[in-house]
This record gives C-alpha cells, sequence and structure tokens, in this order.
C-alpha cells in the first residue's frame, strides 16, 4: 500500500508519519530580533520586580507576626489613628514584687451612625446590656449621621458579650486597656490613678508618667504593701476613736531615705477616683471630692514641739550648749504682746535633757536665742525644712517660715510656731537626726540592690547619738510613755499645736503629732504619725494631744511591723536614758503632753 504523499515540498513542515528533519528558526530581520529580545528583558525585570515584592512581604509578616514592637495596621493601631493614646503602661509593684498597679485589656463600644437601620430600636437594645446610659444621649447619637461616636468606654468582658449578642448592625469594638489597682486604696495617695485615656492623674500615675509608658518592664516602688495595710488600719483606728477630721502617716528607712509606708487618710479608690455618695450633705460632699489631697506631701503644718528635735540638734552641734548645760525656765518670757509659757512649767532652771523631756516651751526659746537667727536659719536650711521635699510626686508643699526673721521668730519657731512645714520635711529631716546625721532624699522608688544612696552631714555622729538618748528618754520618762514596753526600743518625741487660720489660732482645732525611730540604740525605721482636729474622749479623760492619740497608735504600728521588717525585740533599755534623767526625778511619772 502506497504512502500518504506530503501536501508540499517544504521540508519544514510537520509530517504526519515521520519526524521533522532538524531545522533552524527563521528570523525574518534584525528588527525583529530586537522586539524578541527587548521582551525578554521587560520578563526579566517583572520576575525581579515580583521577587522583590516578595520578599519585602515576607520579611514584614516575619516583623508583624515574631518581632516585638509591631506598627501593624491592627485594631489597636485604628485606635490610634483617631487619636487614642499608645497602648500599655508598665505594672507598678511594691517593693516584694506585689502587683498594685496593672493594665488590662477593656474594650469600648463605638457607633457609625450610618449604618444604623433602626436607631430607636438600636437604642432599647443598648440600654438593655448597659442600663446606666442615658437613653436619650445615645438615640441623639445614633442620628447624628457622623461616621464614628463613642457608646462606652472600658466594658466588661460580659458587657462586650452581652452587646454581640444583640446582633446591632453599626456596632463595633476597639480594643483599649484599663488601669486596675488591685489592692483598691491601700496606697492610693501614692500610687494614684489613670484617666480613660490612660495617662496618669494623680500620685506616681501622673509623677512618672513617661516613664511608665516607656518602660518594657515593671516598677519596683519603695512600698512594702504589707506595712501600708498596718499604717492604714491604724491611723483609721486613731480617726474613728478620736473623731478626728483626717489623719497621715509615713513609714522611712532611715539609712536611705526609701519611703516603706505612705498613708492619708480620708483618701479613695483609684479604681473609681470620681466616685462619690449623692447622699451626703454639701460640706461632706466637698470633703468626698478632696479625698485626693494627700497630707503627707501637700499638707503643712505647724508641727509643735516636734520641731524641737531640730532646735536641740542645732545647740548641741553648734557648741551653744552641752547635755549638762542649763536655761533658765523659771518664768514666763514676755514678746510685745505675745507670752511664751509651758504647758506643765517646772518654774525653775532646767537642763538640756530636761526641757526636751519635759517639752519646756520657755527653755527651748532661751536655747534658740543663744543659737541666734542667723545660725537657726542655716540649720533649718540645712536640714531641708525651709524647701520643697524632694520625691517622685508632683504635688509638695513648699515650708511657710517668716520673713524678715525677727527674734520673736527665732523663739516660736524653737517649739514649732511661726513656721509650717510637711510630714514628709519632718521625717527627712528627722531621719538624718538618728541615722548618725547624714540626709537622705525621700524615694518612692526601689533603690537597686547594693546602690550606694545619696546624702550629705548635716550633723555629727556624736550630735546624733546624743539627740537618740534625748528621743529615748522623752519616750522612758516624757510625754511618750504609752510608746513604752514591748521590746521594740521605740524613741520619740510629740508636738500638739493649735491649727493656725489666717493668722490667728483655733484653740479647738489641734493637729497633733508624733516623730519616732526604731530601734532606738540603732535606728532602722522613722514614723511620722498625724491626726487632725482630733477630739477626746473619756478614755483620754478629756485630751487629743499626741501622747493620748497617735502615740499608742505608733507603739501598736511599731509592734506590728517590726517582725515584718525584721527587727527583733530587745530586752534591755539603753543605759544612758537613766543617766541623763535627773536622780530626785527618776521613777516619777511624767504626765502624756
Amino acid at each position: 500500500m502506497a504512502l500518504p504523499q506530503p501536501l508540499d515540498d517544504n521540508p519544514c513542515r510537520p509530517r504526519h508519519f515521520r519526524p521533522p528533519p532538524t531545522c533552524a528558526p527563521v528570523v525574518g530581520d534584525e528588527r525583529a530580533a530586537a522586539i524578541i529580545e527587548l521582551c525578554r528583558s521587560r520578563l526579566v525585570l517583572a520576575a525581579a520586580l515580583f521577587a522583590l515584592i516578595f520578599a519585602v512581604l515576607a520579611l514584614r509578616l516575619v516583623d508583624v507576626v515574631l518581632l516585638p514592637g509591631s506598627t501593624a495596621e491592627t485594631p489597636v493601631a485604628r485606635a490610634r489613628s483617631i487619636g487614642l493614646p499608645p497602648p500599655l503602661r508598665a505594672d507598678l509593684l511594691d517593693r516584694d514584687g506585689r502587683l498594685l498597679a496593672t493594665t488590662l485589656e477593656s474594650p469600648s463600644l463605638y457607633a457609625d451612625p450610618r449604618q444604623i437601620l433602626d436607631p430607636r430600636a438600636a437604642t432599647r437594645a443598648i440600654t438593655s446590656v448597659l442600663p446606666q446610659l442615658d437613653p436619650g444621649a445615645i438615640y441623639a447619637k445614633l442620628t447624628s449621621g457622623k461616621s464614628f461616636v463613642w457608646i462606652r468606654r472600658h466594658l466588661t468582658p460580659h458587657q462586650e458579650y452581652e452587646i454581640n449578642r444583640l446582633g446591632v448592625p453599626g456596632l463595633q469594638f476597639l480594643p483599649e486597656e484599663r488601669r486596675v489597682y488591685p489592692y483598691g486604696d491601700l496606697a492610693a495617695q501614692v500610687v494614684g490613678f489613670s484617666g480613660i485615656d490612660n495617662n496618669g492623674l494623680e500620685g506616681i500615675e501622673r509623677s512618672l508618667n513617661k516613664q511608665i509608658r516607656d518602660s518594657r518592664g515593671p516598677i519596683r516602688l519603695s512600698l512594702d504593701a504589707r506595712v501600708q495595710f498596718v499604717l492604714r488600719q491604724e491611723l483609721q483606728n486613731v480617726i474613728d476613736t478620736f473623731s478626728a477630721k483626717g489623719a497621715a502617716g509615713i513609714v522611712m528607712n532611715v539609712h536611705t531615705g526609701e519611703v516603706i509606708a505612705m498613708v492619708s487618710l480620708p483618701d479613695f479608690d483609684p479604681n473609681h477616683p470620681t466616685m462619690t455618695d449623692p447622699n451626703l450633705p454639701p460640706q461632706e460632699e466637698k470633703e468626698e471630692k478632696d479625698r485626693t489631697f494627700n497630707r503627707i506631701t501637700l499638707g503643712d503644718y505647724e508641727m509643735g514641739s516636734v520641731m524641737k528635735i531640730f532646735n536641740t540638734a542645732i545647740v548641741l552641734n553648734s557648741g551653744v550648749a552641752t547635755m549638762t548645760s542649763e536655761f533658765d525656765a523659771s518664768h514666763n518670757i514676755r514678746v510685745g504682746r505675745f507670752t511664751i509659757s509651758d504647758y506643765h512649767g517646772k518654774h525653775r532652771w532646767l537642763s538640756v535633757p530636761e526641757i526636751f523631756m519635759y517639752s519646756s516651751n520657755i527653755g527651748s526659746a532661751r536655747e534658740a536665742l543663744a543659737v541666734g537667727a542667723d545660725a537657726q536659719r542655716t540649720y533649718l536650711k540645712r536640714f531641708g525644712l525651709l524647701s520643697p521635699a524632694p520625691i517622685q510626686l508632683d504635688a509638695v508643699a513648699r515650708p511657710r517660715f517668716p520673713n524678715p526673721w525677727r527674734p520673736v521668730n527665732v523663739m516660736t519657731i524653737a517649739f514649732g510656731h511661726g513656721i509650717s512645714v510637711s510630714p514628709l520635711n519632718v521625717i527627712t529631716a528627722g531621719s538624718a537626726i538618728v541615722n548618725g546625721g547624714i540626709l537622705h532624699p525621700a524615694t518612692l522608688l526601689q533603690l537597686p540592690a547594693g546602690a550606694e544612696p545619696a546624702g550629705r552631714r548635716v550633723i555629727s555622729a556624736k550630735t546624733s547619738d546624743e539627740m537618740r538618748q534625748l528621743l529615748r528618754l522623752v519616750v522612758e520618762y516624757g510625754t511618750a510613755r504609752f510608746a513604752r514596753g514591748s521590746g521594740y526600743l521605740i524613741g520619740g518625741k510629740t508636738g500638739t499645736a493649735e491649727k493656725n487660720k489666717h493668722g490667728r489660732y483655733e484653740l479647738k482645732k489641734l493637729v497633733s503629732d508624733f516623730f519616732a525611730a526604731f530601734p532606738i540604740n540603732d535606728p532602722q525605721y522613722a514614723i511620722f504619725t498625724l491626726v487632725d482636729e482630733p477630739h477626746g474622749t473619756k478614755a483620754s479623760d478629756g485630751y487629743a494631744t499626741a501622747g493620748w492619740t497617735v502615740v499608742p497608735a505608733t507603739k501598736r504600728i511599731v509592734d506590728r511591723i517590726a517582725p515584718i521588717l525584721g527587727v527583733a525585740p530587745v530586752a534591755a533599755t539603753p543605759a544612758i536614758v537613766a543617766e541623763l534623767m535627773p536622780k530626785s526625778l527618776q521613777g516619777k511619772k511624767i504626765e502624756a503632753y
């Protein structure tokens, strides 16, 4: 059988029944070749461009998924684009790692009114889940025609779930964060609080706002939550017992300046800082709103006889007197229309220890006159009592003192009148008096282990030792006898002063305060307690002075916090106290003052 014949004689045409011969490509001319080469170059360039794009996408994916600090367009980024602050604030911890402030996810509800199909039905649905919202205000928002309106910030997980169940078109959530304070009001005056937009408004939250935002780890405060609890509880007990307007207290490490506890009452719950009782009368409502006022840092008071600590230290350190020197306290001192007298006058010459133990105003004034105005002012400035006490809080009181500094001021300042300072000023300076003479600035941040605290010498070690003896003398025989006993050696000085309002003293409105250090033979911690406008009780024989109010409270505080702080009790009383006490008065009881 014959094979079919080819259709033509072209040797390059495909054959159905035999393989084609090898043929060279047919190229028309050089122009066609250039076009083919251009197409090839474009294909290579396009392939390289796509490879680059995919490489960039891959790197971006790694950045978003694996690397910290991603700035991908997420709901959080969207929240930022409408003006919300960056997320995350560092946790605040106490010195042992207890959580004082943290941040939790708390979504916020918003609406796009243009997507709301039935504003009335949507309003009813929303208020069924959030009954605290005003239906009229919600309806006005849903009919505003805007593209974005807030409905409610910071929902709970349950509220978010219930809103989702409604299935209302146009309701959306933005991821936000809410600052939470697990201990509530325990350290409210120190920690403070943040606003709805996550900016610090009070306390450490405000003063360290940038540091809290920028920190990659938690921030440790110097506070001890256990000591804070004890201090707050005992001060509240003083308020309740003596029907006082308020109270304040601070515990400080005398060798570092670290604040272990700081309380000002009344206080507030930082989780709900603006909540007040709607049933309060106007005056009490005003006081309720003033609960953010920190008496320790922002309050300034005439401290009364507590200032004799510094007056006596000045006398001894300047060399004007020694422990055996005597001053005439036989008669009152008259200056113009003013009379300086003693509460329980001895009407005789008194030694320096007796002046301090009996809290003699006359003797203290005589000591100050011997020192002189210039030296007195120089030392008070050295102690930091003429300037705001440095600490990591914005609201700090500026001391008030006379200008010019006249002789009558020299005398009154010696026993705590005519000069107003904050409790923070007192405990910072007082710690220097008992710790060997080194003034350490107060700090609310825990010092790193092994760090050398900043400090400067303000009195000699010898003067500091003599002052410790005098402070113990006051507890053993003087106006702070209710701080004796229990094995924890306390030394301290009481003060009671009438409140000064517009230059006039209000006799029935007292501020009673007490500076103490323990153990006084080797001080580790100082305590300052203050009660504002206490009222005497039957148990106190009608007295509302420091010896009856804050001195017993301080003893209870020391008894409770000393074991927490690792301070061991001792059995013996320093022998030097008996040597300082006049033999004719040893064993006699001195009335609390």
